[in-house]
């Protein structure tokens, strides 16, 4: 069992707002995205204490992603930890178990953390 003071892949922290981590999303059902994939914790630090983290996952970059709405372009850089070009399913967002979380792979920017947030605002009708 996996104690609340380190994290599931043993890194001595658990996901933090902003953190891209490989995750395991299986099982699923329906359409949701499945397998281990990397994800983006959106939720807040404030919230740290419950071993749940909101997340959107990240999938590779398909050019029918272009323009599609619920995708957020995100270029594979030292900062994210990403091996290639990926998509932002934004829609795909997440509550799930803090023992999902496999290994930290990188940090996004405050930039695409707001878009990301201005998305799920959007859908949600949040004013």
């Amino acid at each position: 069992m996996i104690s609340s003071k380190s994290s599931p892949s043993g890194q001595g922290h658990l996901p933090k707002r902003g953190e891209v981590w490989r995750v395991n999303f299986n099982p699923t059902m329906g359409d949701e995205i499945q397998k281990t994939r990397p994800a983006i914790v959106i939720s807040s630090d404030a919230a740290s204490s419950i071993r749940l983290r909101l997340a959107v996952p990240v999938t590779t970059w398909q050019p029918k992603f272009q323009g599609r709405y619920g995708y957020l372009r995100l270029s594979a850089d030292g900062r994210n930890g990403l091996a290639n070009d990926s998509a932002v399913n934004m829609f795909q967002v997440r509550c799930m178990s803090t023992d999902r979380f496999l290994t930290k792979l990188g940090v996004v920017p405050a930039d695409v953390m707001e878009e990301i947030v201005a998305f799920i605002a959007s859908v949600i009708e949040y004013v």
